[in-house]
């Protein structure tokens, strides 16, 4: 969308009028524009030419979900098939308050347990679509909805081995041996350090969601995978609101399987030759 067409589309769907837009770095699949209203407000408007159906309604509804279960989301203003607004949140530096908080928020979000692993409705990661057909327990649906599946395109796509396969295709026998049973707890899905939006007001909100009720080591997995400021403050106040099991640490490679997948079929081979590496430490 242009900006006179952005902006025009937000009053429709707000309201109310956008006297200033302009563009927001960083995004790596939407377009992110900056609103600015006549009562001084601003928000963020994610466009994308040609959404996947349902793309948006998978974003909108994974802030709703967290949200509801206490995790920071910022506000979600409006939502359609070609877009989402979101309230305006001044960026900031990353705190150890921030993190603390955040973290005691993102254990009380995984308190809230569903009957199931998944999710009634499908979603996305990225652009890829994210199959969420619930299942029983959480070896059933880790490897029949996450590690199956990605394995699969990685491999179509030449960014996965046939030995890199069969290394990762191993582990999917022993995971109900490997992680311990646990409720399935709401999950953010894909909280790496992008999807953290640090405030100026000191706190952290989290952003672009792949909503889904899994196992909560996962989210853990997810921060580690590429790092997060402030990560062991969060930490200590996650595992004193809410105690992980005996060996999670250990553990955190296992469940980086999945997203080293879908970094591998959208990235290219390095993500497929570090997921087999993973992998072979499960034998």
């Amino acid at each position: 969308m242009t900006t006179s067409v952005v902006a025009k589309r937000a009053e429709e769907l707000l309201g109310t009028t956008v006297v200033a837009t302009s563009a927001v770095a960083g995004g790596d699949i939407a377009v992110a524009t900056k609103l600015r209203f006549s009562d001084g407000s601003s928000a963020l408007m994610k466009t994308l030419p040609h959404p996947p159906a349902g793309f948006f309604a998978a974003e909108a509804r994974g802030l709703r979900w967290l949200a509801d279960a206490g995790l920071p989301t910022p506000e979600l203003l409006a939502g359609g098939e070609d877009c989402v607004i979101l309230r305006w949140v001044e960026p900031g530096r990353p705190s150890a308050e921030g993190a603390e908080r955040l973290g005691r928020a993102l254990a009380g979000c995984h308190g809230v347990t569903e009957a199931s692993y998944g999710l009634a409705e499908d979603g996305y990661i990225g652009t890829l679509p994210l199959p969420n057909k619930p299942c029983e327990t959480w070896p059933e649906f880790f490897a029949t909805r996450r590690l199956l599946p990605y394995l699969k395109l990685a491999h179509d796509r030449g960014a996965v081995d046939p030995a890199q396969a069969a290394a990762i295709e191993a582990v999917v026998p022993r995971l109900a041996g490997l992680v311990p049973a646990e409720p399935p707890a709401r999950l953010h899905g894909d909280l790496w350090n992008g999807n953290v939006l640090w405030g100026a007001d000191g706190g952290a909100w989290v952003i672009d969601p792949a909503a889904y009720a899994g196992h909560r080591e996962t989210d853990l997995a997810m921060l580690h995978l590429f790092g997060l400021p402030q990560l062991e403050r969060l930490l200590d106040a996650y595992t004193e609101a809410r105690p992980l099991a005996d060996g999670w640490r250990d553990r955190l490679a296992l469940h980086q399987l999945f997203p080293l997948l879908v970094h591998a079929a959208l990235f290219g081979q390095g993500y497929g030759a570090r997921a087999a590496a993973l992998a072979a430490r499960y034998r």
